[in-house]
């Protein structure tokens, strides 16, 4: 149990796992792995309910989940590696590195007509990251551009990271950049960067510059035979839907290593990317990014001039209160927020109900790992209450 120095109370930490276990138990829950790190030391790590919902094998701490768009930080982080190496530049025009892009136009509707039009503003390698770049998910509406995006079928995993930029290239942005956030495919164009410029697949240079350095040895994206066995699952069907649930199959390689939702990983990896974040930059004697550029990775890159797009579903991803940054949502002050935390703070998720959030000033950061698409947000704001209110300072 946590010390009394760690500013954490014992009696909360059990708590939380406590409700967490109720939730298990009534089934709304497959299962679930928290952990909860402050000052450096891990505090609470515990597995709870069981792995897979058909059948008898318990949760484990080192079990493996789909962790979606948690792959965001880590390949944005990526990005910035190759910034700091001096192969790239944010205000790069993306065309620079995918020429593919060089013609890209914008859709815009007049009087009911569909205009196409230059982009005032070229999309850079900073629009990818915060995504301001005018690129949307087909999952976040119905705007005649996503609908071209489903028709492309851009969430197939049977391209490679080039072919998806190709695709993506011959469809009109459906935003001018750096004049909305909308979330969607950037990050996922933001792998196909990766590879253009360091000349590796992105898998090879995750692996060779993050995980390898940082003893992520079980995050990755396929899941190695001698591992299926701790692959968690979620229920068959959805409790309240009664749909059927479908998720990633991470047991077989694909062609396309989406950088924007391709990755599983572990609560046990995913903390030392964190612990690496919230240490400026490093982790056991490897440095992966300067503190320089961690302070700018966690900083709010859309300012009072750029608002977030809320003629879709893609402003309910962003709460009230937060910004983003190069690859997650920060907070911008205290208050606001329906979540407890504070100025600082940063978090992202995915949708299958990994989440996570670090707060700098704390010491402090919190994962929690499920397999539960349909309450993802339920649980992202119960969890980060419920660790905020174990703190005692």
């Amino acid at each position: 149990m946590p010390q009394p120095s760690s500013g954490l109370c014992p009696q909360r930490l059990a708590h939380l796992a406590q409700v967490l276990r109720s939730h298990v138990d009534i089934q709304r829950l497959p299962g679930a792995v928290s952990l909860v790190a402050r000052r450096g030391k891990v505090l609470q790590h515990q597995a709870l309910g069981l792995q897979d919902p058909t059948e008898t094998a318990p949760m484990g701490v080192d079990s493996i989940f789909r962790i979606y768009s948690m792959t965001k930080p880590i390949v944005s982080a990526a990005v910035l590696q190759l910034m700091e190496s001096g192969k790239l530049l944010l205000s790069d025009p993306i065309a620079k590195h995918l020429p593919e892009f060089k013609d890209i136009q914008v859709s815009t509707r007049v009087n009911g007509e569909t205009i196409l039009r230059k982009p005032v503003n070229a999309p850079t390698v900073q629009d990818l990251l915060r995504h301001t770049s005018g690129i949307t998910y087909e999952i976040l509406g119905i705007d005649p551009i996503q609908r071209e995006y489903a028709k492309a079928r851009l969430g197939s995993r049977d391209r490679t990271n080039r072919e998806f930029s190709e695709a993506l290239a011959k469809i009109p942005l459906m935003l001018e950049p750096q004049t909305l956030w909308e979330y969607g495919r950037s990050t996922d164009l933001a792998g196909a960067l990766v590879e253009a410029v360091s000349g590796q697949t992105l898998g090879d240079y995750l692996h060779a510059h993050i995980l390898q350095p940082l003893g992520m040895l079980d995050t990755g994206f396929t899941v190695p035979p001698e591992k299926h066995h701790r692959i968690a699952q979620p229920f068959p069907k959805d409790p309240d839907s009664g749909l059927a649930v479908r998720l990633m199959d991470m047991r077989k390689t694909v062609a396309l290593e989406s950088g924007g939702a391709g990755l599983a990983s572990t609560t046990s990896d995913y903390a030392r990317f964190l612990q690496c974040l919230l240490n400026g930059g490093s982790l056991d004697g490897q440095r992966i990014l300067s503190p320089a550029t961690v302070r700018l990775m966690t900083a709010d890159h859309l300012g009072r001039d750029i608002p977030v797009n809320h003629t879709g579903f893609s402003g309910e991803l962003l709460p009230m209160g937060h910004g983003f940054g190069l690859g997650f949502a920060v907070q911008l002050e205290d208050g606001i927020s329906s979540m407890l935390g504070g100025k600082g703070v940063y978090f992202w998720g995915g949708i299958a109900g990994t989440t996570f959030f670090v707060d700098p000033e704390k010491e402090l950061f919190a994962i929690l790992m499920i397999q539960a698409p349909g309450r993802r947000d339920y649980y992202r704001d119960l969890f980060r209450n419920l660790v905020y209110t174990a703190l005692t300072d």
